[in-house]
């Protein structure tokens, strides 16, 4: 079963920027589309972006777009998350997981997704 191991959070101020990593464990992620996720205390899961298998489709929800990029790099069997412009309300645990596509008109679904990863916490506070 793939395994998915998150990494690349922290604290950050306001205006900062993170970059997440979500690498596989034991499989490779050529043949699966991957999507991030976050979930804040109290609220519910949100998926964030998610990407194609072959990096040629991409999605991004809304409270996101032109702040994050999604990219990955099958080379080094790992997607990224690179985040610009953080905000407070960015804060949140940060998890990475696997479908079998990126649905690009729709909003990303954590439903559609498996083999999710433990999570990387990010804090955006001054």
């Amino acid at each position: 079963q793939l395994q998915l191991v998150e990494s690349g959070g922290g604290l950050v101020q306001p205006g900062g920027s993170l970059r997440l990593s979500c690498a596989a464990s034991g499989f490779t992620l050529d043949y699966y589309a991957i999507g991030w996720f976050r979930q804040a205390p109290g609220k519910e899961r949100e998926g964030v972006s998610c990407i194609s298998a072959s990096g040629g489709s991409t999605n991004y929800a809304d409270s996101v777009k032109g702040r994050f990029t999604i990219s990955r790099d099958n080379a080094k069997n790992t997607v990224f998350l690179q985040m610009n412009s953080l905000k407070p309300e960015d804060t949140a645990v940060y998890s990475c997981a696997a479908s079998a596509l990126c649905r690009t008109y729709t909003y990303i679904s954590p439903h559609e997704y498996d083999s999710w990863g433990q999570g990387t916490q990010v804090t955006v506070s001054s």
